[in-house]
């Protein structure tokens, strides 16, 4: 579904793979990275758009994977980020937010692309223009060397409604290229009954929904960090988590990143 007007603003942001540690505690929910980049697949979406369901299935069903094979060094961390400009046309999207659509403009405009529709997939920050067909190819690439990129992510919930967030970032070459960290609080488990729009009558379930996003945060000095405290109202649910990425603000690039697994207030 493309888009019905051109876009030329600029934002920046990213994702990409990572290794998933579960702490001791099941109240703190922590990652660290590996030294293999991981696989970050972005997908660009809508309730607004009727030929969207089927990918948000095959991200749900990627994440699903991704959970049964904790063990596996090289990880594939999906997220879902809702675009706003199908609002107008029958049913406003409940997760979507501008800042995904700015996003989606920057990243279409670093891979020197001009055009935005939904559903569209990036992997790593590199644009798909046929998911179907390309998306398993690009998650099964040799995995690559993260260029000594490494994250660690530990979030601890804060009674029931508040997760305290801290990353940490380091780069093996800082001089390679500027890079900046992003941070984004996902939930799974996510559903809409759309009465309205292409999806009228239909039951919407989604997974890897991007609901805060914090960033970009520059790596200086080859290192970088987050702390913040994150309001988080479903946080009860068990369905929150936290995904950290390192990104090349120049080419979209991803060269490393880290999601927790499920963080539940205690």
């Amino acid at each position: 579904m493309s888009r019905p007007f051109p876009w030329v603003a600029a934002v920046t942001g990213a994702f990409v793979g990572l290794v998933i540690s579960c702490a001791a505690s099941a109240a703190t929910c922590e990652a660290r990275s590996g030294d293999t980049r991981a696989v970050l697949v972005e997908l660009y979406t809508s309730e607004g758009c009727s030929s969207c369901p089927p990918a948000d299935r095959e991200l749900m069903r990627i994440g699903d994977e991704t959970a049964r094979a904790a063990d596996r060094d090289v990880r594939v961390v999906p997220i879902a980020l809702h675009v706003d400009y199908w609002d107008s046309i029958g049913w406003k999207d409940p997760f979507a937010q501008s800042l995904f659509t700015e996003r989606q403009t920057w990243e279409i405009r670093a891979n020197h692309r001009r055009t935005s529709f939904t559903p569209h997939f990036f992997v790593n920050g590199r644009e798909l223009e046929d998911w179907r067909s390309d998306l398993a190819k690009a998650i099964a690439a040799k995995p690559e060397v993260a260029r000594g990129a490494r994250l660690e992510v530990k979030a601890e919930p804060q009674g029931p409604r508040a997760l305290k967030i801290h990353v940490d970032g380091m780069v093996g070459r800082p001089g390679d290229s500027p890079l900046q960290l992003f941070v984004a609080v996902t939930e799974n488990r996510l559903s809409s009954q759309v009465i309205a729009g292409e999806n009228r009558g239909s039951r919407l379930d989604h997974d890897h929904v991007a609901r805060n996003w914090f960033g970009p945060v520059d790596v200086l000095g080859g290192r970088t960090a987050f702390d913040r405290i994150v309001d988080v109202p479903r946080l009860a649910n068990g369905q929150i988590a936290v995904v950290a990425f390192l990104q090349d603000p120049r080419t979209a690039e991803v060269v490393q990143a880290v999601a927790t697994g499920p963080c539940k207030a205690s």
